[in-house]
């Protein structure tokens, strides 16, 4: 069992950042592939950014570049940086783990946080 819990979140003007953060519980997050997925009011839930357990990263071709996910398996946690942020990214963030990697590009994670909610002003 992998528990998962998101912090960082909050309210940002418009060109700001934040570094959102997903610490996990259990001996065993080396061996999951970790992502990010978010859903903004309205909207079905999409695919943010991944990360393999050897450090291969994934990203929605649109947030290339200001998106930037990484892991600490020595403190159980994945970041993600938010840079240049826009009022478009306003939404709930997840953090999700998954043992496939394809599985979790394509949606899917065993274990899931509770979210955490980012607001970009303008």
């Amino acid at each position: 069992q992998v528990q998962l819990v998101e912090s960082g979140g909050g309210l940002v003007q418009a060109g700001g950042s934040l570094r959102l953060s997903c610490a996990a519980s259990g001996r065993t997050f080396g061996t999951y592939a970790m992502g990010w997925f978010r859903q903004a009011p309205g909207k079905e839930r999409e695919f943010v950014a991944a990360i393999s357990w050897s450090d291969n990263t994934y990203y929605k071709d649109s947030l290339k570049g200001r998106f930037t996910i990484s892991r600490d398996n020595a403190k159980n946690t994945v970041y993600m940086q938010m840079h240049s942020l826009k009022p478009e990214d306003t939404a709930v963030y997840y953090c999700a783990a998954e043992k496939g990697l394809s599985r979790l590009l394509n949606g899917a994670g065993d274990y899931w946080g509770q979210g955490t909610q980012v607001t970009v002003s303008s």
